[in-house]
């Protein structure tokens, strides 16, 4: 077993924390080939990514669609997460991580876990960190690579209005996390993960 597989870290248990996954893309670069629906694994590049954010610990998982959002429904187990259609999904991240957090709204979490489709490298051990880093509403942690910031990330619910408030075009909570970059908790993840994207043609020798 690799340190990628979506294999159980710990028990789903209750928590305020739920998974944001942003699977939205189009995969422009990619020949309009939908990322949420490249193959990995045997299976969709969504259903695995939900697959990690489940066994890292993450009871609760919102599934940020857009591109070919129908066919994603038709092709992927996504079980009982919430499945939220980002109709601007062309805008850029900006837009879907707004849906996935206007989504979470009235759900009772606390926080949100987000993670990006088109990096299957960061596997479960790496997303266990970060989600272990929690402690309230305003925590801001992000997990790194050598000490540089990367993904995933986590907002407690104090920071949603600022993040959603400056997510534009592919930026995503880029010029949030810069402007708050004092209160940020790093947890290093470089000896458990790989953040490479799928972004280009060349990027699809990562997948299996």
């Amino acid at each position: 077993m690799t340190e990628n597989e979506a294999s159980p870290i710990t028990s789903p248990i209750a928590s305020p924390v739920t998974g944001l996954l942003l699977a939205a893309g189009g995969g422009r670069r990619l020949g309009g080939r939908p990322k949420a629906l490249l193959r990995h694994r045997g299976q969709p590049l969504v259903e695995h990514a939900v697959g990690v954010l489940r066994a890292a610990g993450c009871a609760r998982v919102h599934v940020v669609l857009g591109a070919r959002a129908a066919a994603v429904r038709e092709q992927a187990e996504l079980g009982d997460c919430v499945l939220v259609e980002n109709p601007d999904w062309a805008e850029g991240m900006g837009s879907s991580l707004r849906a996935g957090l206007d989504s979470l709204s009235g759900t009772g979490a606390r926080a949100a876990l987000v993670s990006l489709v088109d990096q299957p490298g960061i596997g479960p051990e790496a997303v266990a960190r970060v989600l272990g880093a929690y402690e309230d509403d305003t925590s801001l942690v992000s997990a790194a690579y050598d000490g540089v910031r990367g993904h995933p990330v986590l907002f407690g619910a104090a920071h949603w209005a600022g993040i959603a408030a400056t997510a534009t075009g592919d930026k995503g909570a880029r010029a949030y996390l810069k402007e708050h970059e004092e209160v940020i908790r790093l947890v290093e993840c470089g000896d458990v993960a790989r953040p490479y994207d799928i972004d280009t043609v060349d990027d699809l020798v990562h997948l299996e």
